[in-house]
């Protein structure tokens, strides 16, 4: 029986329409499978849309060597498509002496990444360039700044259909079957469901990436694929309280858990967000509990202590698919053929979050990389 696809991506999130952007090519049958009605829903479009240096991972991890990779060829993207952006620079700003110790680590750690660009300034110097900022020093990243995400996800779609792929929305997958040497995918539509056969499968279902590896026969928390669910909330300022600060403002990194603490993010419309905070949940839930605003002021008065309580107003809500739980330490991404495991040309994506809009197109790179090996093999 002749495959219907060469190469099929579940998941239309940033990731997975980078890598079918990639892959894709006029000798190839690529396929893009979404569940909902359009593409980049949920974790893709409910973040900070920063691109990030580097700074945070550890050396050699997936995560610093994609996000300087990709922060790289974003910029590259930007100027080339004319992509919204901005590349304002970022403070990870030192409250009191304690902290500064922390700052000059990430300093350590950022240049073991490769990000090149990065520096210390003392409280001064934060005045220099933030006036309104309240700083006894600080960790400059000049190279960090924000991107449209959704016009960054429409910039891949446009690179997909130019070479000749396609996307399905409204289409979950329901079941994967190894079938001679490929996958026999089996999806439910609105109509009566469809199957068909594909020589390569990709698992970048983001949120759901730990079921869609359980379909095909994976034992998840075996294979230390168990998702957790990390929620963020955001508040927001009014546009005259945003004025003040020009840059990303952001507090020393917790030293626990899966966040990088509530920081402020100007956007494109000149609203500043302050955000998100980090917390586990059991299920998909995108509402903003207002009785946060209080902890989220405390959070922020520390260094920007021109804002009052009632600036802050509820905006949104997102859910980033972590492979750490609760109080455990950073796990890398999970990007690999389950070649080992029997299932030679599943290509699973575990725990994309937090670099991911930055690594997108680099994370794009390395599985093309696996696919154009499978499809050799």
């Amino acid at each position: 029986m002749p495959y219907e696809a060469d190469i099929t991506i579940i998941g239309a999130g940033v990731v997975g329409l980078a890598i079918a952007a990639e892959v894709a090519s006029e000798n190839r049958r690529v396929f893009v499978l979404e569940k909902n009605e359009s593409f980049g829903l949920e974790t893709s479009s409910r973040n900070s849309q920063v691109i990030h240096s580097g700074i945070y991972y550890p050396q050699g991890s997936l995560k610093a060597k994609t996000c300087v990779e990709g922060k790289a060829i974003l910029y590259e993207l930007c100027r080339k498509h004319n992509l919204n952006h901005r590349r304002m620079g970022k403070l990870i700003v030192a409250v009191d002496n304690k902290e500064i110790e922390q700052v000059e680590g990430l300093l350590d750690k950022g240049k073991r990444n490769g990000v090149d660009d990065l520096r210390i300034l003392t409280g001064r110097e934060v005045r220099g360039l933030e006036p309104h900022v309240t700083a006894v020093a600080a960790l400059f990243s000049p190279s960090t700044g924000i991107i449209d995400a959704y016009a960054l996800m429409r910039y891949f779609i446009a690179r997909l259909k130019d070479k000749g792929g396609s996307i399905v929305y409204r289409s979950k997958v329901v079941d994967i079957d190894r079938e001679g040497n490929g996958y026999k995918v089996s999806v439910e539509d609105n109509r009566e469901g469809f199957h068909f056969n594909t020589t390569v499968l990709v698992n970048s279902a983001g949120l759901n990436s730990d079921k869609v590896a359980q379909l095909a026969g994976i034992d998840v928390v075996q294979a230390g694929y168990k998702l957790h669910y990390c929620k963020g909330q955001y508040f927001r300022i009014n546009q005259d309280k945003s004025k003040p600060v020009q840059r990303l403002i952001y507090p020393v990194p917790m030293l626990a858990g899966a966040g990088l603490g509530i920081h402020t993010t100007p956007t494109f419309d000149g609203v500043m967000l302050l955000g998100p905070n980090s917390h586990y949940v059991q299920s998909l839930d995108y509402s903003v509990d207002e009785q946060l605003k209080g902890a989220f002021y405390d959070s922020v008065i520390k260094f920007l202590p021109f804002i009052k309580y009632d600036d802050l107003e509820p905006e949104m809500a997102g859910i980033r698919p972590t492979l750490q739980g609760p109080s455990e330490g950073l796990r890398d991404f999970e990007i690999r053929d389950e070649w080992e495991r029997g299932l030679p040309g599943l290509i699973d994506l575990i725990g994309i979050e937090s670099p991911g809009v930055t690594s997108s197109p680099a994370i794009a790179r390395y599985v093309s990389g696996l696919v154009d090996e499978a499809l050799r093999n």
